[in-house]
């Protein structure tokens, strides 16, 4: 008789082939001429959809500096990916992983909790899709956070090291034991302390001051257009009126809790950098009397902009992103779902309920160094959650070929992303002229 083939070693041999037909050293490849699209193009047409008259503050914002440019453009590297060869080893992608999209918020539980944290271009995909944009992330936010390049390149090694130290220590774990697995060093890491204690301050009440004013008969939003404005009349009824398809995207035990809130106020808020123009409401509502409010975010999704690249089965696309965020997470909001406000798909989540994130121009050289060794930890967890943590530590092998031609890739695309930054700038201060 013939011995039993195992499972775990055939599919990691597979995936190691792999590295015959396309060695990592060309995952380093980019190529500007590839292109046959022009940048200006591909942020014209992610504007569908999206409100004309906030198109200025989003361009604004990714004229601020080439972090701000990077953070605004996915469908640019979305575009530029799919011209790359790639290894076809698919998990779900956080889709824009930047450093800025991991952060901390508040659990079931009430702990705290850090991971990735945002999940608008959320696909399934090349694992490496992932690990190349948050590389080039981690170079672009140094340089903005004036650091030298050679403390720079060292975070980018510790980001790659770290992700690629994890994905094997998953390899023979059980398979449970990988879906549950927690970093526990967070609280040790400075630049992650700062982020958790910053956290922790931001509480409902201090939103809620930060939002409402108060009046005799009670709290409203605060109105600073076209950031913040209340919401009136046939608008308002229908965001509330979108709760109640919404209750149906909860486990039943939420839905009761969400049930004893009240409906206090309607307000659109406009949110990030990539976001600005989707259509963002907030929802304050009131529990167990005025101390105790509740702020809902309903925000707009879009398909992603890897879906012209990469199948996508979603038919709703805040469902889409609900079902990404759960498949990488840990432990996800747990009022999070999704809804539908006439042709407009969205996503309905806590706003702003103890959620911090890094502050970039206040990174030291070792500061940043830690950070993106966590961000390693948490994408290979999200990675191994969603995916075939056997294919993918079959092809990173070793890894240090691997490392590095994702580190030469994200070096040779953040001196592009730069270049696309100035003549963006310049564009616009041509047409202003």
């Amino acid at each position: 008789m013939k011995a039993r083939k195992n499972k775990t070693d055939e599919t990691y041999t597979v995936a190691h082939n792999l590295r015959k037909t396309l060695p990592p050293d060309h995952l380093a490849d980019w190529e500007p001429k590839l292109r046959q699209k022009s940048v200006e193009e591909l942020l014209e047409e992610s504007l569908h959809d999206r409100l004309a008259e906030l198109t200025s503050i989003r361009y604004q914002r990714m004229a601020a500096s080439a972090f701000g440019f990077f953070r605004g453009s996915a469908c640019v590297m979305a575009y530029d990916l799919s011209l790359l060869p790639n290894t076809a080893l698919e998990s779900q992608l956080c889709g824009d992983a930047h450093v800025q999209n991991l952060g901390a918020y508040a659990g079931i539980d009430g702990r705290l909790i850090f991971d990735i944290n945002d999940f608008d271009e959320t696909i399934r995909g090349p694992f490496e899709w992932d690990l190349k944009r948050m590389t080039t992330s981690i170079l672009l936010a140094g340089r903005e956070a004036k650091l030298k390049e050679a403390a720079v390149e060292s975070a980018a090694e510790s980001f790659l090291s770290a992700y690629s130290r994890l994905i094997h220590c998953f390899l023979p774990m059980p398979v449970l034991d990988v879906a549950r697995f927690q970093v526990h060093r967070l609280g040790s890491v400075a630049p992650i302390s700062k982020i958790l204690a910053q956290a922790e301050r931001a509480t409902p009440q201090l939103l809620l001051e930060k939002l409402t004013s108060k009046y005799p008969r009670g709290r409203v939003f605060k109105s600073n257009p076209p950031l913040l404005r209340r919401v009136e009349g046939d608008e308002r009824d229908h965001v509330l009126a979108s709760l109640k398809p919404y209750l149906h995207s909860l486990l039943p035990e939420r839905r009761h809790f969400f049930q004893r809130f009240q409906q206090m106020d309607v307000a659109f808020k406009v949110v990030g950098t990539g976001s600005v123009g989707l259509r963002d409401y907030c929802v304050y509502l009131q529990g167990n009397g005025p101390d105790d409010p509740l702020f809902l975010q309903i925000k707009q999704e879009s398909t992603s902009c890897y879906a012209n690249y990469l199948p996508s089965p979603a038919k709703h696309q805040g469902e889409r992103v609900a079902d990404g965020q759960r498949a990488m997470q840990l432990q996800s909001d747990p009022l999070l779902g999704w809804t539908r406000i006439g042709e407009h798909d969205y996503l309905v989540r806590q706003l702003s309920d103890h959620k911090a994130s890094v502050v970039i121009d206040s990174l030291k050289p070792n500061d940043l160094c830690q950070y993106a060794s966590v961000c390693g930890e948490m994408l290979a967890r999200g990675h191994a959650r969603s995916g075939d943590v056997r294919q993918i530590a079959g092809y990173i092998a070793g890894g240090h070929r691997f490392q590095r031609a994702i580190l030469d890739f994200a070096k040779a695309y953040s001196v592009q992303t730069e270049t696309d930054w100035r003549q963006f700038v310049q564009a616009r201060e041509h047409r202003v002229s």
